[in-house]
């Protein structure tokens, strides 16, 4: 879908397609230099992460495997509520893996870090954050982000995966959703 398909719900465009690419192209790039000769295990942060997860495994140059995670602290809210609920776990044991979470957004930083807290628990041997966006001015908590896209204002963005109330997340780019759309 493209930003023409949803003019009126869109404030302005923050990432085109081709920026998107270029950003996915560094993630990839970071992780192969970090794992030249192992085979990591990407997790992918269901649902946002579907278009995150399926480009940068489509453009890294290594072995890999893949898994999904799916937590909750947002509901039909445009922000974080802190509490994480597992939705659905995972399938395959980190214990001794290099694991690399794979997220869209990374906004207040509070999920991923009870992410972070929950995958060191069960033993990975390393634990990295790939993230196509992150919001410095709306983080919370101090979690690093090893392999970032980019930087963002610290505005409602939907599109590539990131909705509001489920809607959105086929645009080719990002942008932000005019206020008027999520404050009826």
């Amino acid at each position: 879908m493209e930003f023409s398909d949803v003019a009126d719900d869109i404030e302005s465009v923050v990432l085109t397609p081709e920026q998107i690419a270029e950003g996915v192209a560094r993630i990839a790039r970071g992780i192969e230099k970090d794992f030249p000769h192992s085979t990591p295990l990407l997790i992918g942060v269901l649902k946002g992460a579907v278009m995150v997860m399926a480009d940068v495994a489509r453009e890294l140059h290594i072995p890999i495997e893949i898994d999904w995670m799916a937590v909750s602290s947002y509901g039909q809210s445009t922000q974080s509520s802190g509490v994480v609920r597992i939705v659905k776990d995972l399938d395959i044991s980190l214990e001794g893996r290099d694991v690399i979470i794979v997220e869209d957004i990374v906004d207040s930083g509070l999920t991923l870090s009870w992410l972070l807290e929950n995958f060191s628990s069960r033993q990975a041997a390393t634990i990295k954050v790939a993230a196509l966006l992150r919001k410095p001015d709306a983080m919370k908590v101090d979690v690093t982000v090893d392999y970032l896209g980019f930087d963002i204002a610290n505005d409602f963005v939907v599109g590539f995966g990131l909705d509001y109330a489920e809607s959105y997340r086929n645009l080719r780019g990002v942008g932000v959703l005019k206020p008027s759309v999520y404050s009826t």
